[in-house]
């Protein structure tokens, strides 16, 4: 009995192996990846991989070597020299300006040889690209500055392939775009092509071309991590930057300014300008001017020498922008705030008014006023742009034609400008008030903003504005006509209500985020 019993089990036993693999061999019939079943042949619509065809076959590896020898000859090596200079200490104005003392401290500095003092020359190298083979290179404005608004001394161009080089002319420059246009005198040289940036899509491989750390022709890869990018790096140099970067995580060091980005088929996209860099080298992303920007400034400078600019007619915020857009209405705080609208302004014609939010340029979202700016800046004066903005709860959109002049400023308008600028919210103070602190006027600072300039100091709310740079300002216009657009160390003096003293604060408008 207990044989008959044994040989049931192992009957049953048999049984069951043998159905397993049956059913086994059954499924596996069907192909599984990743945990997802595949049907023979057929990838499933939600599945999370990245196959050429449907078959399931990768696709090849990106082979980045056409792309780099087709732009490595057309990438030239720039240098610059400065001279050695005689400059002076400033100790006069307070303004970053050029005034110095009185006599008494004229004799005091050179008695005990504080002025004047020998800059010794300088010598600096960047990037350039060239764009047509009879020798127009386009390059970064701050490649060829010399530090005080104008252009180095000497700028040399040194090609590539035959290390020949050559006595750089100045074409045009445009420092509201970082960029600049050299032409050398050359024949049949290598050029690159352009691409169009508007294409470009988040996760591209794009190359960056150059001389960094005064290394030879260097290649490096990455990707496009962001577009139209602001960083507000524009503003050291310029009182209308325009900003639209293209942001990667390709490795750009000093000296790869005016470089090139391009894409995988050798076509230009950028030009390299900016990485961000805490420390003075790359940590990760740098940032490189949109080629459909570059290509309207370039063929400006070439055909007329200046960029030929439309202008909308619109001020708007320098910070809080969004903190007014969201008091305005719109929840996300998307748009750009018009602190005014010029009456002899593009936009005024159009019907726009002071408090408008501008929430799109041709139907292309805008979020600060460097977008709105950039926006605009591949257009010319008399071309018409559609412009999208919200007002009391409901959206508008209309037709503006660009203007060919900046607009002038409201008067009215000044206090929320200047308040803007400085990141602080601005009144006068009353006749009382002036006559119990003994001033003949003055500006209080009612709100700072810690992310504005005045944030960057120890000023506290209630101070009282009485002059800017030793100029006595009664009210917010003088206060805004003494600051204006200006950019440079200023100081404002003034006192705190029921305290002793005069109190003085430095500012910095050029100061930014290190970039």
């Amino acid at each position: 009995m207990k044989f008959r019993q044994l040989l049931l089990v192992v009957v049953i036993s048999a049984a069951s192996a043998v159905g397993s693999v049956w059913v086994y061999g059954k499924l596996m019939k069907k192909e599984t990846v990743a945990g997802v079943q595949m049907t023979e042949g057929k990838t499933p619509v939600n599945y999370a991989g990245f196959f050429e065809n449907a078959g399931g076959t990768p696709v090849d590896p990106i082979d980045f070597t056409k792309a780099a020898n087709a732009a490595v000859p057309a990438v030239v090596h720039i240098k610059t020299k400065i001279p050695a200079r005689k400059v002076s200490n400033d100790l006069g104005s307070g303004n970053g300006g050029g005034n110095r003392g009185n006599a008494m401290e004229d004799m005091f500095n050179d008695f005990f040889g504080f002025s004047p003092q020998i800059q010794p020359e300088q010598r600096a190298s960047g990037s350039g690209v060239i764009i047509s083979e009879d020798g127009y290179i386009v390059t970064n404005n701050h490649v060829i500055s010399d530090g005080r608004d104008g252009v180095a001394d000497e700028i040399t161009v040194t090609l590539n392939e035959n290390k020949k080089t050559y006595k750089a002319k100045v074409i045009g420059r445009d420092p509201s775009s970082d960029i600049a246009v050299l032409k050398i005198d050359g024949n049949n040289l290598p050029y690159i092509i352009y691409g169009n940036s508007d294409d470009l899509k988040l996760g591209q491989w794009v190359l960056a071309v150059g001389y960094p750390l005064t290394l030879e022709a260097t290649v490096t890869a990455g990707i496009v991590s962001a577009k139209s990018v602001s960083i507000g790096i524009n503003s050291r140099q310029s009182k209308t930057p325009v900003e639209s970067f293209i942001q990667t995580d390709a490795a750009v060091n000093q000296g790869n300014s005016g470089g090139a980005l391009i894409n995988t088929t050798g076509q230009l996209v950028g030009i390299n300008s900016a990485i961000l860099a805490p420390n003075g080298t790359y940590a990760g992303y740098s940032f490189a001017i949109e080629v459909n920007i570059v290509k309207k400034i370039v063929n400006d400078l070439i055909e007329f020498g200046d960029v030929k600019r439309g202008y909308l007619g619109i001020s708007y915020p320098t910070s809080d922008n969004e903190d007014m857009v969201r008091r305005a209405g719109i929840k996300d705080g998307q748009g750009v705030f018009a602190l005014s609208i010029p009456s002899d302004g593009a936009a005024y014609k159009a019907g726009l008014k002071k408090g408008d939010i501008i929430t799109k340029i041709n139907n292309t979202n805008v979020a600060t006023g460097l977008q709105m700016s950039a926006a605009i800046a591949p257009l010319r004066p008399g071309q018409k742009v559609k412009l999208t903005y919200f007002r009391e709860g409901k959206s508008y959109t209309t037709d503006v034609e660009l203007k060919a002049e900046q607009s002038k400023v409201d008067e009215s308008a000044g206090a929320d400008i200047v308040g803007s600028r400085l990141g602080v919210e601005l009144a006068n103070i009353d006749a009382k008030q002036a006559e119990k602190y003994k001033i003949d006027g003055g500006v209080i600072v009612k709100k700072i903003s810690k992310t504005g300039v005045i944030g960057r100091t120890r000023m506290e709310e209630n101070f009282i504005i009485t002059s800017v740079n030793g100029r006595d300002v009664k009210d917010v216009d003088q206060l805004a006509a003494a600051i204006g657009r200006g950019y440079g160390k200023i100081k404002l003096e003034g006192i705190y209500p029921d305290y002793d003293g005069v109190y003085s604060y430095q500012l910095n408008l050029q100061e930014e985020p290190a970039y």
